[in-house]
């Protein structure tokens, strides 16, 4: 009996150790699948512990940029409130000088105004210095001119008186007395001719260019100037080649020209042993050269620069006044031409002018 109890006390322990060692082996597999679930938190923390590292780095890297980006758009305003202010500065100095170009433009409408005014002024002076020269011309040539008026009236009291004689003495043959009553005719519209010549070249020049043959106006300058040249036993030769240049201008102011140049080669060659004046024209592409060459005493050394000056003369007080040659420079200026000198001291002077020839389809145009 005893052994029974101790059996069964043997087998209930036994049993009670199965049941601790089955209770520690289901402890053992739980707290190993504690650990598991530990060791697979623990691994989800380090992940998210990492995620968490990438997110606060990328967290510093976005705030450095909105911080470099707020610190562009501060940069930014100011500078656009530098611009502003700026623009406003250069507005204001922009309506500154708005208003200051006003005033200019004023100031420059009242200059030109002035300066056409003056420029008017000067032409109206030049244009009487012109005129005067010219009358002054005419003066000069009175004797001559005189003279050449009192060949065709003496012709004409001629020729009328034989028709009076042949009328009184009662000539049946009428032809003769028409024949003296025609030449009587001839000398007085000759008288006309030299009369209308003088008028027109005394009268003030027009504006108008107009083509103009040269020789014509250089024979109707040597008209006026023939006599005076004949009574100083002076040779003139003209020679102006066998083309008939034109060019553009207005004849009175030419005429003008060659009869002052004519004028002054007359009283350079007074004292000379040979008393000649050589007028010649050589044609070019574009233009004429007219040379008028004298045998005179030549101008003076070192005053070759000086002779076209206005009231510059070499001859004596109360011979000359200075303009002749200086109204002669502006009128060739004038119609775009250029006049020049050569002269050595005791071998005559030669003047040079150059114009422009007119083109073949040239009409009558207006002077600038």
């Amino acid at each position: 009996m005893p052994e029974a109890v101790t059996e069964d006390r043997l087998r209930a322990h036994v049993e009670t150790l199965e049941w601790r060692l089955r209770k520690r082996d289901e402890q053992r597999r739980a707290m190993l699948h504690i650990m598991g679930d530990l060791n697979e938190l623990n691994r989800r923390l380090g992940d998210q512990r990492k995620a968490m590292l990438h997110i606060l780095v990328d967290y510093e890297k976005d705030r450095s940029r909105l911080a470099r980006q707020t610190e562009r758009l501060d940069n930014s305003r100011r500078a656009l409130l530098h611009i502003l202010q700026d623009s406003h500065r250069s507005n204001l100095r922009l309506e500154d000088s708005r208003k200051a170009m006003i005033h200019i433009m004023g100031d420059l409408r009242e200059t030109t105004a002035e300066m056409q005014r003056r420029e008017q002024e000067l032409r109206d002076k030049q244009e009487q210095l012109v005129q005067a020269g010219k009358l002054a011309t005419l003066g000069e040539l009175t004797t001559g001119v005189a003279h050449e008026l009192n060949n065709p009236l003496n012709n004409t009291g001629l020729f009328v008186g034989n028709a009076v004689d042949l009328i009184e003495l009662g000539v049946a043959d009428k032809g003769q007395i028409v024949r003296e009553l025609r030449q009587a005719m001839q000398q007085v519209s000759k008288a006309t001719q030299i009369i209308s010549h003088l008028r027109t070249f005394g009268r003030a020049a027009p504006l108008s260019r107009e083509p103009i043959p040269l020789k014509q106006v250089i024979e109707r300058a040597l008209s006026l100037m023939q006599e005076q040249l004949r009574l100083r036993e002076i040779e003139v030769t003209l020679d102006l080649g066998p083309q008939e240049p034109v060019v553009i201008g207005n004849p009175i102011q030419l005429e003008q020209v060659f009869i002052n140049l004519l004028t002054n080669a007359r009283d350079a060659v007074v004292d000379s042993p040979r008393k000649a004046i050589r007028i010649s024209a050589s044609v070019g592409a574009a233009a004429v050269e007219i040379a008028f060459v004298d045998t005179g005493h030549g101008i003076p050394s070192g005053l070759e620069g000086r002779i076209f000056d206005p009231f510059f003369t070499t001859k004596e007080v109360g011979k000359g006044t200075g303009l002749g040659l200086s109204i002669t420079y502006g009128i060739v200026k004038e119609h775009g031409g250029m006049i020049s000198v050569v002269s050595a001291p005791g071998e005559g002077a030669t003047f040079l002018i150059h114009l422009p020839l007119a083109s073949a389809d040239t009409d009558e145009t207006a002077a600038p």
